[in-house]
Formats: structure tokens, sequence, C-alpha cells
């Protein structure tokens, strides 16, 4: 099975019709998505659709990109491309074999084909009888499309996997962030070619970008002999490499296992007369180090030792929502040291500028949206384990360079006030619930979490609207007061909801109600900007000062149960 030539991509129509595609018929207008078995393989497989595009046609600069995201080239343009690499993507064959070590590995123990999945239980949760959740037997045997998408996925997100089981350069479960076009409708073509960047924007420092070739180990490492890390003094660093590695980095050695045996595959449910059972694993693959910085992924650094590598974002426990988008858009030398990814600074700071500038002068007929879509989506990872799965878009705005960092501050503002928010609400109704709240345990970070997605809506709209005021002529650096009343007022209402539905629901109880009833008036009374037990302003108050807004200006939207607290 060669991948650049077989059908094995699931992919939408417009219609809404399924069908299976070979790469290079992304370029059907008539395909507007990638439909895969699992959430995380079809996030893979937009990342190994994009560093194949990356590899076989990087730009030379933003007009060479406009180009083709203006009218893209035709299937038998992109499968002339593809040709000359087929042979670094066979996955099944007696020469090199797609992200597998070139050594059969006929010495390492077998391993069953679920240790593919990254969520699947290890060997110790197998042996311990501890896989309570995540089952064990979940994939016995797999399709070559799935064994084939499952590689690429665990190696691309590189997790733990055990004494000398390398994680991958962006260190293990790392989160791809991806710009798409606005329309959701759009071709998957565009949603792929927008995170495609000029070859020097993916070119580290110590790096020559030279024209790829299928032969290239140092961009395919699978096409020669793996460079092991048993001894010290074996890492690889971005300098030894080609620019185009960070795509196809290989930190695990692997080799599948086909067999000619007909089954349906335990992950797509599709029959297949050849399948995977069993693979075989050995340790102490590439060992990645220093500055490695891949296109599709958030950073951090810290801001007080510039000197320092910086390391990738990751999922969290409690989930990715807007708290966490001014990192995935904005730079931030100076406090929490965000480092978006590359091709959400290319958009922003060069695809949508230069597109603009075309289109004013008539050089362009393309329609590159000044507002797009951020999908935020990876593993949440407790070193092996699995702890959740993150998959969430969010808006994408497009702002001129030197009002980029006047939209960071009112966003952190907003961000601020509405986490002062959560935690006034979360102490209220731990108030409302114990008699000694701080004697009570349990965990209750999920009232926090329940607040932010409720305004989360709330927030999209509002990043809409500080776009606009943002670039307007009569700008200034202060908080608009509309939009930070509107925000404001957004929380006010949510707050007073999660209350309610938390701590005057259920079950009458007279104590507890009293209790119920204090706390929301305390509640209120914060809400309103009122002082706190505290040497501190009250957060509310800062904010409508900052915002130039009244707080006690009449919502017209505010709900009914509030009119009662405070008639």
């Amino acid at each position: 099975m060669n991948l650049l030539r077989h059908a094995w991509l699931g992919a939408k129509q417009r219609d809404g019709g399924f069908v299976r595609i070979a790469p290079a018929e992304i370029v059907d207008a008539n395909i507007v998505d990638l439909i895969m078995p699992r959430a995380d393989f079809r996030g893979a497989a937009y990342q190994w659709l994009i560093g194949l595009l990356q590899t076989v046609a990087s730009p030379e600069n933003e007009a060479d990109w406009l180009d083709w995201y203006e009218a893209p080239p035709s299937l038998e343009r992109l499968t002339e491309l593809f040709a000359p690499f087929e042979t670094a993507f066979n996955l099944d064959d007696s020469g090199p074999r797609f992200m597998q070590d070139r050594d059969p590995l006929d010495s390492a123990s077998l391993s069953s084909v679920s240790s593919l999945l990254v969520d699947a239980p290890g060997a110790n949760g197998v042996k311990n009888n501890t896989d309570f959740f995540i089952k064990r037997g979940v994939a016995e045997r797999l399709c070559p499309d799935c064994a084939a998408i499952a590689l690429y996925t665990i190696q691309a997100s590189g997790p733990a996997g055990g004494a000398g089981f390398r994680t991958g350069m962006r260190g293990g479960g790392p989160l791809t962030t991806l710009v798409l076009p606005d329309a959701p409708d759009s071709s998957l073509w565009e949603k792929l070619w927008l995170n495609v960047v000029p070859k020097a924007k993916i070119t580290q420092k110590g790096q020559q970008f030279k024209a790829p070739k299928a032969e290239d180990a140092t961009i395919f490492p699978w096409m020669g002999a793996t460079p092991t890390s048993e001894s010290a003094g074996s890492a690889q660093y971005p300098e030894m490499l080609h620019p185009l590695h960070v795509y196809w980095s290989m930190p695990r050695r692997f080799r599948l296992l086909f067999e000619e045996h007909t089954a349906v595959c335990d992950i797509c449910g599709a029959q297949s007369e050849t399948t995977v059972a069993e693979v075989r694993a050995k340790n102490y693959g590439i060992n990645y180090e220093g500055p490695w910085r891949h296109p599709l992924t958030p950073y951090r650094h810290d801001p007080k030792k510039p000197d320092t590598t910086p390391w990738s974002q990751k999922g969290r426990p409690g989930g990715i929502d807007y708290r966490h988008w001014s990192a995935f858009v904005f730079d931030d030398d100076e406090r929490g040291g965000a480092m978006p990814a590359v091709v959400v600074r290319d958009y922003i700071g060069a695809k949508y500028p230069f597109y603009l500038e075309e289109f004013e002068d008539g050089e362009t007929d393309a329609v590159l949206s000044r507002q797009a879509r951020l999908w935020v989506h990876g593993f949440d990872l407790d070193n092996m384990k699995a702890r959740g799965w993150t998959d969430i878009q969010m808006p994408l705005v497009a702002v001129s360079g030197d009002r980029r960092d006047v939209l960071r501050e009112w966003v952190s503002e907003c961000v601020d006030l509405a986490q002062s928010t959560a935690r006034e609400v979360s102490d209220r109704i731990r108030h409302a619930w114990f008699k000694r709240p701080k004697d009570a345990s349990g965990d209750t970070s999920h009232l926090a979490s329940a607040f932010f997605q409720a305004t989360q809506t709330d927030f999209f709209v509002l990043i809409r609207t500080l776009r606009d005021a943002v670039d307007g002529e009569d700008a200034l650096n202060f908080l608009p007061p509309e939009a930070a009343s509107a925000w404001y007022r957004a929380l006010r209402r949510a707050a007073f909801r999660l209350f309610d539905q938390q701590a005057l629901s259920g079950a009458p109880d007279l104590r507890q109600m009293e209790r119920s009833v204090r706390e929301r008036r305390w509640l209120s009374i914060w809400l309103a900007g009122g002082a706190k037990k505290s040497k501190k302003r009250n957060a509310v108050a800062l904010f409508a000062e900052r915002g130039g807004f009244d707080l006690k200006a009449r919502d017209e939207t505010r709900q009914p149960a509030e009119e009662i607290t405070n008639g």
C-alpha cells in the first residue's frame, strides 16, 4: 500500500456524502473536509496532508502562496509533484516503510496493534488490571488505512512510552493550532493551504532549506538507519536535520506486522483482506533535543530566562477554553511568554496583510477573510496516560501590527474579569453548600469550567467587536465602553444563573436556603462593584472604571431572579 497513490482518506463532499480519496484529490473543490473514524485520526490526517504539501510545494513567498490559494493546482499537477516521493510512503514493502524502523526489529517483543493508539491502556495498566475507563481489547485488528494513520498519530503526538521510549520533538501530547477559513463550507484545499507557509518560515537557526528528495533521511528518517539513542551524545538538534523533518519526526521504533487475514477493522468497521494485529516496538529511538519549533504548535518560553528552550503548549485537565485564546494568537514576550504557532503568526502578520494590499491594488480576485477560525486540538496526557481529548474552534482575527498589543491588553482585561467572577461565584456557591466551606473536601473546579463554558459564545462576540474597535480611526488604548459594558453584563447574567442552578435548586433545606439567600446577596454586592473585606479594590469596579461605563445602568436582559434579589 502506497499512501500517495492509494485512496485511503475519508472525505466529506459538499453535498454531505462520504468518499475515500487519494491525497492528490484534495484539490477537488467538491471535497470540503476529512472524515476519519476517530477525532485524533482526523487531526493527524490534517497534519499529515499539510506536511505533505509543505514538503512537495513550499512557496517561496506570500505571492507564490496566494497564487495557489487563488487558483489551486490541477489534480494532474499535484499528482506529478507527489510522484517523486512515492518511495518514502510505502506502508508495507521489502524496502523502507513509512514511519517504521529500517531494522525489522526481529528481536523486539510483540505488542498488540492497540499499542499504536495514544489512549489505549499501557502494559502496566493491563497487567495490574487498572484499565477501568479505557478498556483493553478495543482494537485487536486494524485495516492498513487505520494502521497508517494510527502510526502517524502516535509519532506526531509523541507520548511517553516507558524507559527509553522517546517523546516527540514537540514533547508528549502537544497541542496543534490550525488556521481555517471562516466559512465552514470552504474547500478542503483552502483549509489545508492556509497552513502552508513560505519555506523561510519553517527554517530554524543553523538549518538550510535544500530541495527535498524522497531518499533524504534528514527529512524522512525511515529512509535511513535510525540514529538510536542508547548512549549519551546521540541527540538530534535542529541544525542537524532538514527543516521539513518537523513534519516527519519519528521518535518511536515500530514495525507493523501485516497478515493476509480477512477481518473487519475494529476502528473503522470496514472489511479488509490485509490486516494488522501485532507490532514490534523497540526503545531508544530518535532523541530530539534543542529548540525545535513545529510550525503547527504554539509554544511558551520564560521571559525571565530568554536563553532557555521554549516548550510546547499542552492539553489541560479542565480542557481548553477562551481563557487560553490570547496565548494561541498573540506573542507575549513580557509576561506569559506566549509564542503562537508559526502558521498563526504567518496568517495574521503576513498572509492577510499581503492579500489585502494585493486586493486593494486590484492584483488578486481571491477572497481571504479578515475573520478566520482557529482549530485547537490535541490530547491531554499525564505522562503515558491520556486523560482527555481537546477539540475546539475559536475566532481568529487579523489586526494590524501596531494595534495588536492593544487588542491583547483589552482581551487580557476581559479575561481577568471573567476569572475573578468565576472565582467569586464558585466561592459563593461553596459557602451556600457548606456550613464550613474551608473544611469541606472535594474538587469544585467544575463550577469555574461551567462558568467559562456559559460565557464562551459571548466572548467570541466580544472578540469581533474589539477587532472592529481597535482598528477604528478614533480607537484609544482604553476598552470601548459599549463592549466592556456588554461583557460585564454577560458575566453578571452567567454568574447569577450558575449560582441559582447550583445553590437554589434541589430539595429545600431551611438552613441551606438561608445560606444561599445570604450568599446570593453577597454575590450581588460584589457584581455591583461593592467592597469586600480586603484592601484590594473590587475587580468589577476597576473594570468599569477602565471601560468607562456605569455599573448602575439598567440591564434590560437580566434574569427575573436578579430582579427579585435586587428589588
